[in-house]
């Protein structure tokens, strides 16, 4: 299964190697040509008809991590961050270290060891650290160097007859629907990019859109999904199982209106499921794109995620085959309003 292939690679931002050399795999015969940019993207080109119309695809190949940021005298490997990461999940979670695949374990002070006070805080990052084995520094930093890069370590399962748990579905779903897009042939020119350090600033998808100078653009990922207990029904950002979730409006982009419904009623038209995603908080590479040139008629289309940026991100595969399904119909109707979308 692609999506499993996609999540077991590891990909934090600014290290996306491993995950870049899977995609050039998969796409190289898919395309007309590609290119790795200065910053690590990949941008790929389908040649289409004689329409001047230039459409974009985006999904970012980087996930959210950490990085070795010191050692303890005993071993112990300190670490920060990389992108939006709940600190309450943390302790007891199972890393992997640098190319080796260097195994710890996050670690916190033993709760019989803890004051009250502390028990009924919440444990920063600051005050964990991750236990490798090592019984010494000179050890722990030959092992993990400072400023190597730590991903979740997460094994990819089924849930139930319809649903998978796996890491870094934000934002390897988005990857796998442009790899299934580029299967097929559009009349316009499709540049599909595949980008980097999106968690960390969406600095890939700027340098990409900058590249291509899209007239459309179509952000392809995971989103958050917060269908679940004690949280009010209208509190939902989208709903496990409801289909692709399109969205109007979050903490970085405005998509363009008519894009949005111009999808809804491709959606409809095809019999596939769809929903709205009800509220406005993140974002993801649209932020950027939107915001190229003199603008980019931009509007995303997500597969819903619960536990988003969290080892155990949980997706139903027939939101996934949904959004799927609507990215490459949506692409087809493209090709024949094609005059008409570049005029808008």
């Amino acid at each position: 299964m692609l999506i499993k292939e996609l999540t077991d690679l590891n990909g934090v931002s600014g290290n996306e190697n491993e995950v870049r050399e899977f995609i050039i795999d998969k796409i190289q015969n898919l395309c007309d040509s590609y290119m790795v940019d200065s910053i690590g993207n990949i941008i790929t080109f389908k040649k289409g008809g004689s329409s001047k119309l230039k459409v974009m695809l985006s999904a970012h190949m980087d996930e959210v991590g950490f990085i070795v940021s010191g050692h303890t005298e005993k071993g112990f490997i300190k670490f920060k961050a990389v992108g939006g990461i709940d600190d309450r999940i943390l302790p007891g979670k199972k890393v992997v270290i640098g190319k080796k695949k260097l195994g710890g374990v996050i670690g916190i002070k033993p709760i019989h060891q803890q004051e009250r006070e502390e028990r009924q805080k919440i444990s920063k990052i600051k005050n964990l650290y991750i236990d490798i084995g090592a019984d010494s520094k000179d050890e722990a930093e030959k092992l993990a160097p400072l400023g190597e890069f730590i991903a979740f370590d997460s094994d990819f399962i089924q849930l139930g007859p319809d649903c998978i748990k796996a890491k870094a579905l934000d934002d390897r779903v988005g990857c796998a629907v442009l790899i299934e897009a580029l299967k097929h042939s559009y009349d316009f020119d499709l540049y599909a990019c595949f980008t980097v350090q999106e968690e960390v600033g969406l600095r890939g998808a700027q340098v990409a859109a900058y590249n291509v100078m899209p007239d459309v653009a179509l952000v392809i990922e995971g989103t958050t999904c917060a269908d679940v207990p004690d949280v009010e029904k209208h509190d939902y950002s989208t709903i496990l199982g409801n289909g692709a979730a399109l969205t109007i409006m979050d903490r970085t982009c405005y998509c363009d209106r008519e894009l949005v419904q111009y999808l809804y009623e491709v959606a409809v038209q095809n019999n596939i499921k769809v929903q709205y995603k009800q509220t406005t908080t993140g974002g993801n590479d649209a932020g950027q794109i939107q915001r190229t040139g003199t603008g980019v008629k931009t509007a995303s289309i997500s597969v819903p995620c619960r536990y988003i940026h969290s080892p155990v991100s949980v997706m139903d595969i027939r939101d996934y085959e949904a959004v799927e399904r609507l990215t490459i119909a949506a692409l087809y109707q493209i090709s024949k309003d094609k005059e008409f979308l570049r005029q808008q």
